[in-house]
């Protein structure tokens, strides 16, 4: 028993050093970047609730929205939501509004083509503004 609980907290510090190396980075509006390899897509919560998605090429030049699919689950204490996504203005815009309430999972699912492998976000709504970085906390990219 003491030697599977060893096992265990070994584990459990390999996975979290894993995780601690993983730095949150914010894009030009602030919100959070996700690594689609060879593009960025910024993850946004809108005041009305809705999430957009802001494409990038490598060195963060704005791109318009065009082979990329995403699609996103609001994991709410409601229940679970889907979300699907709609070209608007260059953007990727969902076409529902986020359930209320914070703390919940929002789960996004993005490849930068239909051909790509998909990739999984896990993304906690939290959409106060940190004081530190001046992002919302979901896209906070202070060392805390």
């Amino acid at each position: 028993m003491k030697t599977l609980l060893n096992i265990l907290i070994i584990a459990a510090l390999a996975t979290g050093s894993v995780f601690a190396d993983a730095k949150v980075k914010a894009g030009p509006r602030k919100g959070l970047l996700l690594d689609l390899g060879g593009k960025q897509a910024e993850f946004f919560v809108e005041k009305d609730r809705s999430i957009s998605i802001a494409v990038y090429d490598a060195a963060l030049k704005a791109q318009p929205a065009s082979t990329e699919v995403i699609t996103a689950t609001a994991e709410a204490p409601s229940g679970k939501a889907k979300m699907a996504f709609e070209v608007k203005d260059g953007k990727l815009v969902s076409t529902t509004k986020l359930p209320e309430g914070e703390g919940y999972q929002v789960v996004v699912q993005a490849q930068a083509a239909p051909d790509a492998k998909k990739k999984n976000f896990r993304i906690k709504l939290q959409t106060h503004t940190c004081k530190g970085c001046g992002n919302a906390e979901y896209a906070c990219t202070c060392d805390e």
